[in-house]
């Protein structure tokens, strides 16, 4: 299966509640995340017309308008998090969401926004998301 991956970084603060760690803090991560995509139906032998699976032009522009002008330098809480500490309401960059952000759901957050944006010829079949260098979550189709 031939497949394109194109790289991204963002910063954001999340934190997480009703968790007993450090993480229960509002603290930053420099994220970076690895898009993947190949032909939604594939044929034998070299691709036709440009010969692109897709521009990574393309695939740059879908996944920073969906992902990471929406997410680059935002605070994300949870509900929950805001009803327990209900002064962190009025922050400019704050995005509320009915669930925890951890990385597993930052990352499936961004698998609907990127799928829904998607050509109809090129498929998602695979992202990673490092919120460390050394820690990330992945979805492969």
């Amino acid at each position: 299966m031939l497949r394109v991956t194109k790289i991204f970084r963002f910063e954001t603060a999340h934190a997480i509640f009703g968790y007993c760690g450090s993480c229960k803090n509002i603290h930053g991560h420099s994220y970076v995340l690895h898009v993947t995509v190949q032909q939604a139906n594939p044929n034998e032998g070299f691709l036709d017309g440009t010969g692109f699976v897709m521009d990574f032009k393309d695939l740059k522009r879908i996944v920073k308008a969906q992902v990471v002008d929406k997410m680059d330098h935002c605070i994300i809480l949870s509900e929950a998090y805001l009803a327990q500490n209900p002064h962190l309401k009025s922050l400019e960059n704050l995005d509320i969401w009915p669930i925890e952000p951890t990385a597993e759901n930052i990352l499936l957050k961004v698998k609907s926004a990127i799928e829904g944006a998607m050509p109809p010829e090129v498929k998602l079949c695979r992202l990673k998301l490092y919120e460390t260098a050394d820690s990330y979550a992945e979805w492969e189709a």
